[in-house]
């Protein structure tokens, strides 16, 4: 009897977390918060290349919130052109990352309520496909594929095996190639030229 009082009370003793769209308010923790998870080496990554500059996709920046409304984690998706088509017209896409969930809080399945609203929230607002760089292991669940952009790369090192792709509309990457790049709205700098 003991050990079902105590399932019962795990289950409802599960820590309890909301997810939202990003604000201005959640900037600074949300930069700490990828700081201890991914340090300065988030930094040098080819996907960083991609983002520097850039603001994220309308609507695609997220956040996980604990019940006194603290960043526990986060996602953001970027708008890309995922190489060009077999007619050489530039192939709209998003790019996701990065996701990170605050080490406190691992396992109790943050990091994937996030990705799912991401997810579904980028299928929702009529994007066709999302790439990104990392463990297969861990976003083959989500439906990301190596072979969905095999014919595609980012702009500097990545590990191919780990470069996936999931399409939200069937056949969007198909016949895509080349070079990932940017191509969503630009971060405006506060600094102002001299005239």
């Amino acid at each position: 009897m003991a050990t079902v009082l105590d399932s019962v009370r795990a289950f409802f003793a599960q820590a309890v977390f909301t997810i939202d769209q990003e604000n201005a308010g959640d900037i600074v923790a949300r930069e700490r918060l990828l700081d201890r998870v991914m340090g300065e080496a988030r930094f040098r990554k080819s996907s960083e290349k991609i983002r520097r500059g850039r603001l994220p996709a309308e609507g695609l920046a997220l956040v996980a919130r604990d019940p006194h409304g603290h960043v526990i984690g986060t996602v953001r998706l970027w708008n890309i052109e995922a190489g060009v088509d077999a007619d050489g017209n530039a192939v709209s896409a998003l790019l996701l990352g990065p996701l990170a969930v605050d080490c406190a809080h691992e396992g109790k399945g943050i990091g994937g309520a996030l990705m799912r609203a991401a997810l579904t929230e980028a299928r929702d607002l009529g994007h066709g496909a999302v790439l990104l760089v990392g463990d297969p292991e861990y976003y083959e669940r989500f439906g990301f594929f190596a072979d969905k952009a095999q014919h595609l790369v980012m702009p500097g090192p990545f590990e191919r095996r780990r470069f996936l792709a999931l399409e939200l509309r069937e056949g969007w990457l198909s016949g895509a190639a080349g070079v990932l790049v940017a191509s969503g709205r630009r971060l405006v700098s506060d600094q102002r030229k001299a005239a």
